[in-house]
C-alpha cells in the first residue's frame, strides 16, 4: 500500500491527499509536524534527504518527494494528466508556475500568518510577497475568464496544484473578491466527485 508522509495543514501535502481521494486510491498516512522539526530527524532524512513533506513511499519502499512530481506519478495513465504531448506540456507549465510564481507568495504568507516567524519578517517583505501573490491570482483569473479548467475541457493535476493554496489564500490575508473567475473555479473543484477538504484524513 502507498504510504504518504504528510502534514494536514500543508497545502503541498493536501494536493496529494486530494488527488488520491479523487482517484479512489487507498493509502497509509503518517503525520509530521514540520514546525517541531519532525522532518529533520535522521530517520526521516534517510527516507527523504530534503527533509520536507509530502513524500510518497511506494510499495517497493522507494520514496518520491516533491508534491507536483507526486501528482504526475499518480495521475500518469489517467485523465488527470493528458496523453497528448502539447496538453501535457501545458499542464507541466502550470505546475512550474505554481511552484515558482504562486506558492512562494500565497503559501508563504499563509504560513507566516498562521505560524508567525521568529524573528518577524520585515514589512517590506510581506508587501512584496503580497503583491506577487496578487499578481499570480490576477493572471489565473484572466486565464479562467474564458474556460472552466486550466488545461483542456476537464480538470487535471494543474487544477489540483493551483487549488491547494488558492482556496486558502484568505488565510494569508488575500482578498478573493477581485478574482471572480478564480472563485467560480474554486467552486468547480470543490464540487468534483470524491472531493475532500484540506483537513480530511482517510478512515
Amino acid at each position: 500500500m502507498l504510504r504518504l508522509h504528510d502534514q494536514l495543514v500543508s497545502g503541498n501535502a493536501y494536493k496529494v491527499r486530494l488527488l488520491l481521494a479523487l482517484l479512489g486510491r487507498s493509502y497509509e498516512r503518517i503525520e509530521y509536524d514540520t514546525y517541531k522539526g519532525e522532518t529533520r530527524t535522521p530517520a526521516f532524512l534517510a527516507r527523504n534527504p530534503n527533509g520536507k513533506i509530502p513524500a510518497l513511499e511506494l510499495d517497493d519502499g522507494s520514496v518520491l518527494p516533491e508534491s507536483n512530481a507526486i501528482l504526475c506519478y499518480l495521475a500518469d495513465g489517467t485523465d488527470w494528466l493528458p496523453g497528448d504531448r502539447l496538453a501535457r506540456a501545458r499542464v507541466l507549465s502550470w505546475l512550474f508556475y505554481e511552484q515558482y510564481s504562486h506558492e512562494p507568495y500565497i503559501a508563504v504568507l499563509r504560513s507566516w500568518t498562521q505560524h508567525p516567524p521568529a524573528p518577524p519578517r520585515p514589512e517590506a517583505e510581506w508587501a512584496e510577497r503580497r503583491a506577487k501573490g496578487e499578481a499570480a491570482l490576477a493572471l489565473m483569473d484572466r486565464h479562467l475568464e474564458t474556460r472552466d479548467w486550466f488545461v483542456g475541457d476537464g480538470p487535471t493535476v494543474a487544477d489540483i496544484a493551483l487549488y491547494a493554496y488558492s482556496h486558502v489564500a484568505d488565510e494569508g490575508g488575500f482578498e478573493m473578491a477581485p478574482y471572480p473567475a478564480v472563485q467560480d473555479w474554486l467552486a468547480r473543484v470543490a464540487a468534483l466527485p470524491g472531493y475532500v477538504p484540506i483537513g480530511f484524513t482517510p478512515a
